[in-house]
């Protein structure tokens, strides 16, 4: 298992290194994005530990490229930035998690065990696990998407927030309910708004008119539902 820490605090890179260390991780550091993308010319890392603040761009940039790419990879954000605004865009470009500095370390290891779990999707028949309806196809084992065709890349958060919501179609699924099943293993340090963040990200992909949801809609004052049942 690889984690790939980009950061250009090298005494910070070392606390995290000793936090993080055990015989079956690898860990491989980045002091800079250039070398990030590097490095996964040869790999593909099973987390991302990103600053945002780096000395050739900014880390936030990167994780959104990921995303683009198609890395459905966990990213988790580190960066002294802790404003609500600066959490929402970190969200909202493609990032699974937030810390901001200074951080504890006993803390961050627990959110990393908590991303690296996060690749099992749950209980499902593995015969309900490829679903198709409306032009969509939703392969939740292999994590494929389609839209009418065409490919529709997913975050693993925004992959987690679809199976919940479609394998309950036609149920309402309450805030609550929805952090626990979405952020299994850290719902309690997860605020609230990621959801909504979630939510609204994975609106844009899937729905004609995000403004207009047809099959994602909030039911005010509890949750959300995936309206159309097949």
């Amino acid at each position: 298992m690889r984690i790939l820490i980009l950061e250009d605090d090298t005494a910070l890179c070392r606390g995290i290194c000793l936090a993080l260390k055990s015989p079956e991780r690898e860990i491989v550091l980045c002091h800079s994005i250039t070398q990030a993308k590097e490095s996964i010319q040869s790999f593909t890392p099973d987390l991302f530990l990103l600053d945002i603040n780096l000395p050739d761009g900014s880390g936030l940039d990167f994780c959104a490229t990921l995303r683009v790419a198609g890395y459905v990879t966990p990213i988790l954000m580190l960066t002294v930035n802790d404003t609500e605004l600066d959490m929402v865009n970190g969200l909202e470009n493609g990032a699974d998690d937030y810390m901001t500095k200074p951080f504890s370390l006993a803390l961050l290891r627990a959110r990393v065990e908590a991303l690296l779990r996060r690749g099992a999707y749950g209980q499902i028949a593995a015969t309900d696990r490829i679903m198709n309806m409306d032009g969509f196809v939703f392969d939740f084992e292999t994590l494929r998407f389609e839209k009418n065709g065409q490919p529709v890349e997913l975050s693993k958060t925004e992959a987690r927030l679809l199976q919940v919501l479609f394998t309950n179609k036609g149920q309402t699924m309450p805030r609550e309910r929805l952090l626990g099943l979405i952020w299994p293993d850290g719902s309690s340090y997860v605020d609230e708004n990621a959801l909504s963040v979630a939510v609204r990200r994975l609106r844009a992909k899937l729905e004609d008119v995000p403004s207009q949801p047809r099959y994602i809609k909030t039911i005010h004052g509890i949750g959300y539902q995936w309206a159309v049942s097949l």
